[in-house]
């Protein structure tokens, strides 16, 4: 799996950044969902290896302008290309609004099934494959992270041995791949359990919308194998970091140990910092929590 950072920036792009927009790569086809959707994400698109026919859900953390305003446009340019795959767009209350008057003032439209999902905490999202709850943060406006968890994978199963039991090949495979029991021709019973391997465990991500801190982190980033959170300001300005709804460097770093996070990746920082600035910015995050990597425009992370 992986993460690409289309835009690291908090607020307006800078030379350095664009704003935030994250693709999360979840299988070796490519198929890829995006979290927020800052202004120029599909230009940065574009500038990557990701597929935009690959790309079929946006899940968005709340309505700031950086976070939304290159949805209009990334949704007209997929009917631009043909494109004709359905597309969810999941988000907080006034994500429909936003997109159909956009649509409707530019005289703009989808040649393709565009559902939009007003969400609340809870369950966002679940396809048997991967879960994705939304969970409130602490943020000016509604504001949410989003959690999502990959079901254990089944063990391989053991071909050989049941061709040396005398089990034929056939369409019941599948069935005791998923741990099932089949009835042969021969009134044998098998147990698809009794012939799989150990089971390959799902991968965890938390990715956060804006936020001060808030106890909510906890749960949301519970022993997660990666943990994405906002780092707009350095640990010096904490002050005017909470009174606008984000958090410092050591808050970021402080809420992945305390999560009990594996790695944190720090991203969303404010226009002010330039790149001989991250590395201060690291070196910060890394006095509490040695785990922490630097997100860059473009930056791709596997886990």
């Amino acid at each position: 799996m992986h993460l690409t950072f289309l835009g690291t920036g908090g607020g307006a792009p800078s030379l350095q950044r664009n704003v935030t927009s994250i693709a999360f790569t979840r299988s070796i086809r490519g198929e890829t969902w995006l979290f927020d959707c800052g202004e120029g994400t599909q230009l940065q698109f574009m500038r990557t290896a990701l597929k935009p026919g690959r790309l079929d859900k946006i899940f968005i953390t709340h309505l700031h302008g950086d976070h939304i305003f290159g949805l209009p446009g990334l949704l007209t340019s997929r009917s631009m290309a043909g494109l004709l795959d359905p597309f969810t767009v999941y988000g907080p209350k006034g994500i429909k609004t936003f997109i159909e008057t956009a649509l409707s003032l530019s005289g703009s439209f989808t040649s393709y099934p565009l559902d939009i999902i007003e969400i609340e905490a809870g369950t966002v999202l679940d396809d048997g494959e991967f879960r994705v709850t939304a969970w409130l943060l602490n943020h000016v406006i509604e504001c949410f992270g989003y959690r999502i968890e990959q079901y254990d994978k089944p063990g391989f199963l053991d071909a050989p041995r049941l061709k040396a039991e005398g089990v034929p090949r056939g369409p019941w495979y599948q069935q005791l791949k998923l741990g099932q029991k089949v009835t042969l021709e021969d009134g044998r019973v098998i147990n698809g359990a009794h012939y799989l391997g150990p089971a390959t465990k799902g991968k965890t991500l938390a990715i956060f919308g804006d936020t001060a801190p808030t106890e909510v982190a906890l749960q949301l980033a519970a022993d997660v194998d990666l943990m994405v959170h906002e780092t707009t300001l350095e640990a010096a300005m904490i002050e005017k970091a909470n009174g606008r709804g984000h958090s410092t460097t050591l808050q970021a770093a402080q809420a992945a140990k305390d999560a009990g996070a594996k790695r944190l990746i720090a991203t969303h920082f404010s226009s002010r910092y330039l790149p001989q600035d991250m590395a201060r910015l690291l070196a910060e995050c890394q006095t509490i929590f040695p785990a922490t990597e630097i997100a860059h425009d473009l930056a791709v992370f596997t886990f």
